[in-house]
């Protein structure tokens, strides 16, 4: 009987061993189907193409269908260098992206909240309102916003000579800026939420040049339509913990390159280390190429992509 017993217990252990064996073979099975993670999908600006410089400004739709000779998967379109905005000019370039196999995946608007203006910011939140709904029309899901400068500086090339940095307007405060621009926003939510399309507030300049300012605006608004675009150009000094401070909050991002010496300025960015960053708070969103050197870009844009595929490649 005692025999019998302990052929039992053996046999139960056993199996149970081997359950537990089974289990854990299972378990890293399972880790290491779900570790590989799909690449970041890669989009290209519009405004890689133009640069704002003289007698380069392409067509929305050459735009298009350079990106998808490139291999990018998506474009992204900056307002200004659209030629109209009528219903028939919008589905014209949605129809040569579906053509092209690419997703209009953001819009970059221009617009400025930071003014002591009451009028002046309406404006803006009017403007900001009529982009958004052109995006909807286009089917694109997200559009750039700036908090906009105190317009201190003479000039942008002035602005980027100071590393961004700008004193407030006189008789003025931050705190008054940040109101001002808190508020603007808040009026933009009732289109953004009856349309889709998501806000994404940029570090350019103004108060979000530096994570507080953006993440303070961000958690102020309280919004699951207003979320981060972390620019990897825009934060000129340390910018591996200023990004990652953000990173938390992105749903999109713009990736700087500057290829042939930068307009204003040039980093030296580490793109697999900032996959790295993006990839630990779980940042599955679009990765924009903004091009801002002085290259050619047909050959600027598709080394920029090389080093972009490289980068946020999960396999």
């Amino acid at each position: 009987m005692e025999s019998i017993k302990r052929r039992t217990f053996l046999g139960n252990s056993i199996a149970a061993a081997g359950a537990l064996a089974l289990a854990s073979d299972r378990s890293n099975a399972a880790e290491q189907r779900t570790e590989p993670r799909r690449p970041n999908p890669i989009a290209v600006s519009t405004y890689s193409f133009w640069r704002f410089k003289r007698n380069s400004k392409l067509p929305i739709e050459t735009c298009i269908e350079e990106a998808a000779r490139m291999g990018f998967n998506g474009v992204e379109i900056l307002h200004r260098q659209m030629e109209g905005e009528s219903n028939n000019y919008l589905q014209n370039i949605k129809r040569c992206a579906i053509i092209n196999g690419i997703d209009l995946c953001g819009m970059s608007i221009h617009q400025r909240f930071l003014s002591p203006d009451k009028a002046y910011r309406r404006k803006n939140i009017d403007h900001t309102t009529k982009c958004i709904d052109l995006a909807y029309k286009l089917g694109v899901p997200l559009i750039r916003l700036n908090t906009g400068t105190w317009g201190t500086s003479k000039s942008f090339d002035d602005l980027m000579e100071k590393r961004g940095i700008e004193e407030p307007l006189p008789g003025h405060t931050e705190e008054e800026g940040f109101k001002w621009v808190i508020d603007s926003i808040e009026k933009c939510l009732p289109a953004t939420e009856k349309s889709g399309v998501i806000l994404g507030l940029e570090n350019h300049w103004g108060l979000a040049r530096t994570p507080e300012g953006l993440l303070r605006i961000v958690k102020a608004v309280d919004s699951p339509w207003l979320r981060v675009l972390l620019d990897t150009g825009n934060f000129l000094e340390d910018p591996y913990d200023k990004l990652e401070k953000c990173a938390p909050e992105a749903v999109f991002m713009h990736a700087k390159t500057y290829y042939g010496g930068g307009l204003w300025y040039s980093l030296d960015l580490d793109y697999p280390r900032i996959a790295r960053i993006m990839r630990k708070h779980n940042f599955r969103g679009y990765v924009s190429l903004e091009f801002e050197g002085n290259e050619d870009y047909r050959t600027a844009i598709p080394k920029s992509l090389a080093v972009l595929r490289a980068a946020f490649n999960y396999r």
